[in-house]
């Protein structure tokens, strides 16, 4: 009997020998098993070099994290600096004025540029003396003890206070109005 092609491709090709056990696998198994191989091998090289850039990702990207926390105050320190000259600057003239009203008018006008340079960054002061009294943008330092202000009203800043982009950089340190205890004679 003859048999045709596809039942000689049936044959057995390989023959795989483990301790007790004998197996036999066709040629066409045999093919697809080392294709599996091929693919597998194939995929894990790509895995391997995808896991090695995405190191090297993370790693670049740590390292730009740092350069921009370093130099991340450049801008504002460069413009701080004409403000540095000025005021060395007022303290050349100042061992020349003899009118210290002309100096206060100059430290007055250093004072104007430092803010104004500040305020377009996003600083803005806290205003607190006749405000009500607030834990997140206020530390009461002091309680007065008072009949003619509400409790909880600021009546004295110690130490202005100031938010970077609406969000608090340093509270304002406050007296606070305090209502006076009631005896118990009811004094």
């Amino acid at each position: 009997m003859m048999k045709n092609n596809k039942e000689e491709n049936k044959q057995p090709q390989d023959v795989k020998k483990e301790p007790g056990k004998e197996i036999t696998i066709l040629s066409e198994e045999l093919v697809g098993l080392k294709e599996d191989k091929r693919l597998k091998e194939e995929y894990f090289d790509a895995l391997l070099r995808l896991q090695a850039e995405f190191d090297n990702f993370k790693k670049r990207m740590e390292s730009q994290k740092q350069d921009f926390i370093k130099f991340a105050n450049e801008g504002l320190i460069g413009e701080l600096l004409h403000v540095i000259d000025d005021l060395e600057r007022a303290l050349v003239a100042s061992d020349k004025a003899h009118d210290p009203k002309v100096l206060h008018k100059g430290v007055e006008m250093i004072l104007g540029q430092l803010t104004q340079l500040l305020s377009k960054k996003g600083l803005t002061e806290i205003k607190s003396v006749g405000a009500q009294f607030d834990p997140l943008k206020h530390e009461a330092v002091d309680f007065i003890v008072t009949k003619d202000k509400p409790e909880g009203q600021i009546l004295d800043e110690l130490q202005k206070g100031y938010m970077l982009n609406d969000r608090v950089i340093r509270t304002s340190k406050v007296r606070v109005a305090k209502k006076p205890q009631i005896s118990e004679g009811g004094q």
